[in-house]
């Protein structure tokens, strides 16, 4: 007979404890898986990611402008804020290489600083919509290029707005180019930030051959090595010049607030005036108007516009001590390859073997094409219209500057990479 009692609870079987018992089921309500399409729970839509990510990185970069040609346009009861806004939006579009259609000709000088900060803001506009869609990690180029694409489109839309805005009154814009350009503009430069966050940049670093990471990395910095060096002698360019330089400014007559725009304009084509400087380094030069010409070998101008940028221009061609400007650009390729082989060379003495000439001379012969594509990009930005006749050409040939760029830093870096490893040094 079984010892217990009817009052008694009955123990539970052998080896299945009260744990181990199903719980029992609690009525709640039932979450619906998200349908194909729809973002799942915790994450953002697409569209509104990519739509915020793309209106917040269009404020950021079209603010600095309205306030800098209403400082301009406002002083002294010059101008008015709504005049100044629709100024702001014809310097945004202008920024990102829409150009425009004046009474005095076509405008298609960009002023690079700007698009130097839409670059900036729209990559970050690609980490964030990267993070929303849940594709931080992921590794998955879909989802970067989903979400750099559909940051282009909003980007596009806002364009194509802006272009509709600002055309009436003698200047005008197309809206089919300002919406084509926004949309390549901001894809291109959303990816940037889309494919590191997703770590696609990561695993097409790793399935990349050596030869070509190590010569994309060293082209990269010769080609920024000489954009320093350009910079440099732009900047000293314009310090010789800047009595000059003040004068333009207080010619015009707009007070403090003015003055202050327009030095604040004239910055913003500061890279342009680094980039016409590397060209000059490098021999091509740059045009400042048709028919003209600013190498170390010729200065031909003729009548100049008054901007303050221009007051650093050479009087002539290069002569004495100057002429060791020529040997900048090869010094940079050098000192590029340099660092190449002592990079490769450290490696190759932690792992106790010796670099092959094709693993070091390969790289080196590469930084060359990768600088001048490089080079010769920024040129064809730096340049463009600054209205009809005498100034519808500025800025330097980008082919010519591209193609210099690659001959002479092939040559450099190959010297600067072969010279450490034929003397043995570590």
């Amino acid at each position: 007979m079984s010892s217990v009692t009817p009052d008694q609870p009955r123990r539970p079987d052998a080896g299945v404890g009260a744990d181990d018992r199903p719980a029992a089921r609690v009525p709640g309500p039932r979450v619906p898986a998200p349908r194909a399409g729809e973002a799942p729970r915790g994450r953002a839509p697409l569209a509104v990611a990519a739509g915020v990510a793309a209106v917040g990185a269009a404020l950021t970069s079209y603010l600095p402008v309205a306030l800098v040609l209403g400082l301009a346009q406002l002083s002294e009861g010059a101008g008015s804020v709504t005049g100044a806004l629709r100024a702001g939006l014809a310097g945004w579009l202008l920024g990102h290489g829409v150009p425009l259609s004046t009474d005095a000709g076509p405008l298609g000088l960009a002023p690079l600083a700007l698009a130097v900060l839409a670059v900036w803001r729209l990559t970050r506009a690609g980490v964030h919509t990267s993070r929303a869609i849940g594709a931080r990690g992921r590794r998955s180029p879909r989802q970067a290029l989903t979400a750099a694409g559909a940051v282009g489109v909003g980007y596009a839309v806002l364009g194509t707005l802006a272009a509709v805005l600002v055309s009436g009154g003698g200047l005008r814009a197309s809206p089919v180019r300002a919406g084509v350009t926004f949309a390549v503009f901001g894809a291109l430069a959303a990816l940037a930030g889309a494919v590191r966050t997703t770590g696609v940049a990561g695993l097409l670093a790793a399935r990349a051959p050596a030869v070509a990471r190590d010569g994309l990395r060293t082209g990269l910095v010769a080609g920024l090595l000489l954009l320093g060096a350009g910079a440099g002698a732009a900047g000293l360019a314009v310090a010789t010049g800047g009595g000059d330089a003040a004068d333009l400014i207080a010619a015009y007559h707009t007070g403090v607030a003015g003055q202050a725009g327009i030095t604040l304009v004239s910055l913003a084509y500061a890279p342009n005036a680094t980039i016409w400087s590397t060209s000059y380094l490098l021999g091509p030069g740059f045009a400042v108007g048709t028919d003209t010409a600013v190498r170390t070998s010729e200065v031909s101008v003729g009548a100049l516009p008054a901007v303050p940028l221009l007051a650093g221009l050479p009087g002539g061609p290069v002569e004495g001590f100057g002429a060791a400007l020529l040997a900048v650009p090869a010094l940079a390729g050098m000192a590029a390859g340099w660092l190449l082989a002592r990079r490769l060379l450290r490696l190759a003495a932690e792992d106790r073997v010796e670099v092959a000439w094709p693993a070091l001379l390969g790289p080196a012969a590469l930084a060359g094409p990768v600088a001048g594509l490089l080079l010769g990009a920024l040129a064809a930005a730096s340049g463009g219209p600054l209205g009809g006749g005498r100034l519808a050409e500025i800025g330097p040939v980008p082919w010519q500057v591209a193609a210099v760029a690659t001959a002479v830093i092939t040559v450099g870096a190959l010297l600067g990479a072969a010279a450490p490893r034929a003397l043995g040094k570590r």
